[in-house]
C-alpha cells in the first residue's frame, strides 16, 4: 500500500481537493487496538499495487493526530470510530466502515 501520513488539519482541504480528480481513502488506525492492528493487516494483506492507480491513500494514526480524527468525523459528518475507513469522493464521505467490516473487495467496489 502507498500510504500518505495524514498529520495536519490542512491536508483536509486538499483532500476534498484531490476527491474530485481520483477517489481519496483515508485509514484511521490506533497502534494500541488488537481490532485496529488486525484490520490494517489483513487490508495491507488484500490489498494489490495495481490499486494504487485507482485512489489515494492516506495514513492517520489517530493516537498522535486526534485533533484531526475529530475534524474528520465533524467535517465528513459521520461518526469517529477505530479502525475506520473512509472513502471521499468531490468532498463528500461516500463510503465509511470500521473495525473487521474493513475489507478491500468493497472499498474497490465503491471506487469503481
Amino acid at each position: 500500500m502507498k500510504w500518505e501520513e495524514l498529520n495536519d488539519l490542512g491536508q483536509l482541504s486538499r483532500i476534498d481537493e484531490e476527491s474530485k480528480t481520483i477517489k481519496v481513502l483515508i485509514f484511521k488506525h490506533s497502534t494500541r487496538c488488537n481490532i485496529s492492528n488486525v484490520a490494517l493487516e489483513r487490508f495491507d494483506r488484500d490489498w494489490k499495487d495495481s490499486n494504487n492507480s485507482k485512489i489515494k491513500s492516506y495514513y492517520l494514526d489517530l493516537l498522535n493526530h486526534r485533533d484531526i480524527s475529530s475534524a474528520i468525523a465533524d467535517h465528513y459528518h459521520i461518526e469517529h470510530q477505530s479502525p475506520q475507513v473512509l472513502i471521499i469522493s468531490n468532498g463528500k464521505c461516500i463510503f465509511n466502515e470500521s473495525h473487521l467490516n474493513i475489507q478491500v473487495s468493497e472499498i474497490l467496489s465503491a471506487v469503481i
